[in-house]
């Protein structure tokens, strides 16, 4: 069984109409401490950016809409290990899609991105888990290599 790292993707609506205030949305890469809360202590392990923010408008959800899009397609890419387009150095638009990418992206932006609030947080795991049944619902049967073996279960006794 290979090795899993807990993370928790956490979105962070941008702010601000004046170009001094203004923040772009973003979505973080934390790996939760243990505790009462993990929300209590966790520790940034990267930014997923858009490279083509300016472009194209960064990230969004709350929506059906490209915003939503490339923010599916980044936490999506980082929980299934298949890199971002950032990390290849390029734009939304240049990163290589295929049918079954497309589908599991509109998907989950329906049933996870459409659905949030301003500031939410999501685990890996469960994006996990949701990628692997949507999967097993469409009888495919070739898995990206995240899925092959899921994260334990937590014991909650």
């Amino acid at each position: 069984m290979m090795a899993y790292e807990g993370r928790t993707y956490h979105g962070i609506k941008g702010a601000g109409s004046d170009k001094d205030e203004w923040q772009p949305t973003r979505i973080l890469v934390e790996k939760p401490e243990p505790g009462p809360t993990e929300r209590q202590s966790v520790t940034v392990l990267r930014e997923l950016k858009a490279k083509d923010e300016d472009e194209l408008g960064g990230y969004g959800w709350g929506y059906n809409g490209g915003g939503t899009s490339r923010a599916a397609a980044a936490i999506l890419a980082d929980a299934l290990d298949l890199g971002t387009p950032e990390q290849a150095g390029l734009s939304m638009s240049e990163w290589p899609q295929d049918a079954i990418r497309v589908a599991l992206r509109e998907d989950f932006c329906v049933d996870f991105l459409g659905q949030f609030a301003d500031e939410w947080r999501l685990g890996r795991a469960a994006v996990l888990r949701w990628a692997r049944g949507w999967y097993v619902q469409r009888g495919i049967s070739e898995l990206p290599e995240a899925l092959r073996e899921l994260p334990p279960l937590v014991d909650l006794d």
